[in-house]
């Protein structure tokens, strides 16, 4: 029986992730490999075609957002976050080097969800919960 909840890129691709970002770091020195998935519970956003982009390092957050909102045709009134290693939401005038010398997995990539308002208010409690309870 399938699993309803779809396996994550880490679940999915164990050991050949290393392999894969120390060959694309090889390769495009200023580009970053990043992993941009689904928030678990989202259920009003659509997927996206494909989770592996390779962004150029000066690429800032905010124009990162501008890119998947359009792959993922949102209307401009729709509610739209990303999280960083699904804890953090990122400063818009970050580069994505910048987010990913501070934040890219032991693996090598930068993973990131994105996650609609209705997701947002019972992922901040329960941060607030975790860091202050």
């Amino acid at each position: 029986m399938m699993s309803a909840t779809p396996r994550k890129f880490k679940e999915r691709y164990s050991l050949e992730r290393i392999h894969d970002v120390d060959m694309i770091r090889r390769r495009y020195p200023n580009r970053i490999p990043v992993i941009i998935e689904k928030f678990h519970g989202e259920k009003h956003l659509p997927l996206l075609s494909r989770i592996k982009f390779l962004v150029p390092d000066f690429l800032t957050v905010a124009e990162l957002v501008k890119i998947i909102r359009r792959r993922l045709q949102l209307h401009p009134s729709q509610a739209f976050f990303f999280l960083v290693n699904e804890r953090n939401i990122a400063s818009g005038s970050m580069t994505l080097g910048q987010l990913y010398q501070r934040e890219k997995d032991v693996d090598g990539f930068l993973y990131m969800v994105f996650a609609s308002q209705d997701v947002m208010p019972s992922f901040l409690w329960n941060i607030l919960c975790i860091k202050y309870f």
